[in-house]
């Protein structure tokens, strides 16, 4: 659709039956878009907020093996929203079940809040953790030191 610029490919190629490309691995906007102020609320970005990590338990799971969990269940009138919601693994979800945190005696690491689309950002260097595909490193960390010439 034109809105983006390929800075960098993969050395993968997609095909149809009518097209074949290299794959994007960076690409820039044609057109500064701002951020939203408000993160939208997804599943995705309570695992990001909470780092893809067990508030019950602490261990770091992939996203196929995390739930979230309803501190205030909805069942008791408990909603889906990011001051109720929070990242657990399989078994504290079912550990914990329908009860509230004291009557599980089950509390969550970090108190949920809405993050800021910058928490998430942040949060978001680190996915997927300990990969970082070539392609990417000219363009993130620009924290590094520079190299003289």
């Amino acid at each position: 659709m034109d809105r983006v610029n390929i800075i960098s490919e993969y050395d993968r190629v997609v095909r149809s039956p009518s097209f074949e490309m290299r794959l994007p691995s960076v690409v820039s906007l044609k057109e500064f878009i701002p951020q939203a102020r408000r993160p939208a609320f997804t599943r995705f970005n309570v695992f990001l907020r909470d780092r893809f990590c067990c508030q019950y338990c602490g261990e770091h799971l992939p996203t196929h093996e995390l739930t979230f969990d309803h501190l205030v269940p909805r069942s008791r009138g408990g909603r889906t929203c990011w001051e109720n919601v929070v990242t657990a693994c399989q078994y504290c979800n079912l550990l914990k079940g329908s009860r509230l945190p004291h009557e599980a005696r089950m509390f969550p690491r970090q108190r949920p809040a809405q993050p800021s689309t910058y928490v998430l950002q942040e949060n978001g260097r680190g996915f997927p953790p300990n990969y970082l595909h070539q392609s990417w490193r000219d363009f993130l960390y620009w924290d590094t030191e520079l190299e003289q010439s």
